[in-house]
């Protein structure tokens, strides 16, 4: 299946339930940090997500300038672990970069990268812009695309 990209308004009851129990799972649960992963945004972004037979296989949230910083950002990435190495992260980084770029033009594009992470989101032209620091006691690193 294509993937998908819609407003929040647009999601459907399914949409919605799936991705944020695949957030819950592998945010809270498999990384084992409780934290309040429903944090409001939500109806202020965008959502980019994949789905194979019927399961959200890959999924991550566009935010508009403003809402978490004052760039554009792309946050809650995932690929559930049982499509794991196969390319989806890569594909889902490329579109999410792309669809920023048309929604917000002119802005560039800054998230909080979990540190383990600075070379993948590197590949896609993200720089670090911060030390890195915890955030619920996980490393994390602001990093900033400048296109």
């Amino acid at each position: 299946m294509d993937w998908i990209l819609k407003p929040y308004a647009e999601l459907t009851t399914d949409e919605l339930y799936q991705i944020l129990k695949l957030r819950v799972d592998v945010f809270v649960v498999e990384q084992t940090c409780p934290y309040p992963e429903i944090d409001g945004k939500d109806p202020a972004c965008w959502h980019l997500f994949k789905r194979i037979d019927g399961q959200i296989a890959a999924y991550a949230r566009l935010l508009p300038p403003g809402l978490s910083y004052p760039e554009a950002s792309i946050g809650r990435v995932i690929v559930h672990e049982d499509f794991r190495g196969q390319g989806l992260g890569e594909q889902l980084m490329g579109l999410a970069i792309e669809h920023s770029g048309n929604l917000w033009p002119g802005h560039f594009i800054q998230i909080g990268a979990q540190a383990h992470l600075q070379p993948f989101y590197g590949l896609n032209g993200f720089e670090p812009v911060s030390e890195i620091y915890l955030e619920d006691d996980i490393p994390h690193v602001d990093m900033l695309l400048k296109k």
